[in-house]
């Protein structure tokens, strides 16, 4: 008996791979694919929200106004469901990696019973060019690929399509959107600022009103306390370093312990993830205030990998996309800048990082006047959420701000009347209907 159980589950298991690799969709994908000289591909593992799930290498030119000059090979997964059902094409604004189970799946692939697209960002991730030129790291440039990979799968898929990103992910989306309008039907961007220089004043402004001025005291108090008696904390901080092996190269061990300081509040209130009560007061010994400070804006982000682990960006910020700095005002007893701190030391070597800032300002433009079916979710203390986008209020962009939400910041996790306005504007663009259950959670974030 046992025998012919055994048999009995080994014909099943055969047959559901037969069916699978027999199905005619499959077929007519990988005969697609395998087609393109362009494109190469494998299986990854079985996702079971999707048919099939694939990462492929998309050839991109590194300049696409000179498509014949040098290439770069693009991480692509892709997510496949039904030729018949909407495709959510997700802009990564970093690395993608996209293997596991259930983080692969974006909440608006699961809205809409879609297939997914998900593609790497260039010049991050396994998506870089041989030789990093980076003047071709630009908003057009990496627009350019994504309407590459939309012409490549526009003939295959043709319901109605989507794009979607977190944070700089969100901003890419928007950019993709602007160049190129049509090329999907709507857009949702989470938590994505739009910013018009490397130090938006708005988020000063919004860092002195955020959440209980009480609140805000006590995390006052605490970077007051970590800067006036750094001869007590900064050498926990050093060895703290040393132990985790972290270098200051690039910007110098004593200035990243005063501006991971001056980061914290920013962390704080980004991340959204501890208690105005957890925050230390000096009674705790010198380890526990360096470990929290550690915990919460992380000793290693002005660390050397720190920097050099986000390098694409902080050129993206200090060339185009813009950032945010530190108001030297509230410290200025305290730490050794006499003016406000930029990022503009993380400049990659070699490279020439001069602010331009007609390219927000022109996106900027399209928001309010041009763009249609576009959402934007924020978190109401995220400082993220101080640099917006700001619709005109004549045409079909929404902003939709969770109450007291952070980075993490979604549609699954929006009060229930702001959720069900973000469904019935999705069912609208997208001509879809979207079931309403429990369990609806939050994917991913990115810093």
């Amino acid at each position: 008996m046992k025998k012919i159980m055994l048999l009995s589950m080994v014909y099943l298991l055969c047959m559901g791979v037969y069916a699978q690799e027999a199905d005619p969709q499959i077929a007519l994908l990988e005969s697609f694919l395998k087609g393109r000289p362009d494109v190469t591909f494998d299986t990854i593992a079985h996702h079971p929200h999707f048919g099939k799930a694939y990462v492929l290498r998309f050839t991109q030119p590194v300049d696409h106004n000179n498509p014949g000059g040098a290439t770069f090979s693009q991480r692509v997964f892709l997510f496949h469901r039904d030729f018949s059902r909407p495709v959510v094409l997700v802009t990564e604004g970093y690395g993608a990696g996209y293997s596991m189970y259930p983080r692969s799946i974006n909440e608006l692939t699961e809205y809409l019973d879609a297939n997914q697209i998900v593609v790497e960002h260039r010049y991050f991730g396994e998506s870089v060019p041989d030789q990093l030129d980076w003047q071709y790291l630009d908003i057009a440039q990496a627009a350019a690929d994504h309407h590459r990979v939309v012409e490549l799968f526009k003939g295959l898929y043709h319901a109605r399509w989507l794009n979607t990103g977190i944070s700089k992910g969100g901003q890419t989306t928007l950019y993709h959107r602007y160049f190129y309008p049509d090329d999907v039907d709507a857009s949702v961007g989470y938590v994505c600022p739009l910013n018009f220089s490397i130090q938006d004043a708005r988020i000063y402004d919004f860092m002195q009103k955020v959440g209980s001025d009480v609140c805000r005291d006590r995390i006052h108090q605490y970077q007051v306390e970590m800067l006036k008696n750094k001869d007590i904390y900064y050498p926990v901080y050093e060895q703290m370093a040393a132990d985790k092996k972290y270098t200051y190269r690039k910007v110098g061990i004593e200035k990243s312990y005063e501006m991971t300081i001056m980061e914290y509040a920013f962390a704080f209130w980004q991340w959204g993830r501890w208690s105005c009560d957890s925050i230390p007061v000096p009674a705790r010994s010198p380890a526990e205030m360096v470990k929290h400070l550690d915990i919460v804006a992380g000793i290693d982000w002005l660390s050397d990998n720190g920097i050099n682990q986000y390098l694409p960006f902080y050129y993206q910020a200090m060339t185009e996309i813009g950032f945010y700095g530190y108001d030297v005002d509230p410290f200025r007893d305290f730490v050794s800048a006499s003016e406000d701190i930029t990022f503009t030391f993380t400049c990659p070597d070699g490279a020439e990082c001069v602010y331009d800032p007609l390219p927000m300002e022109r996106v900027d433009h399209f928001v309010r006047h041009d763009a249609y079916r576009m959402m934007f979710i924020y978190g109401q203390y995220d400082p993220w959420s101080a640099p917006a986008v700001q619709p005109s209020g004549k045409n079909e962009v929404v902003v939709i701000y969770k109450p007291q939400g952070a980075h993490s910041s979604r549609i699954g996790n929006l009060p229930e009347d702001l959720q069900e306005k973000a469904f019935s504007l999705l069912e609208k663009w997208m001509d879809v209907e979207i079931e309403r259950r429990e369990g609806r959670g939050e994917r991913g974030e990115e810093k």
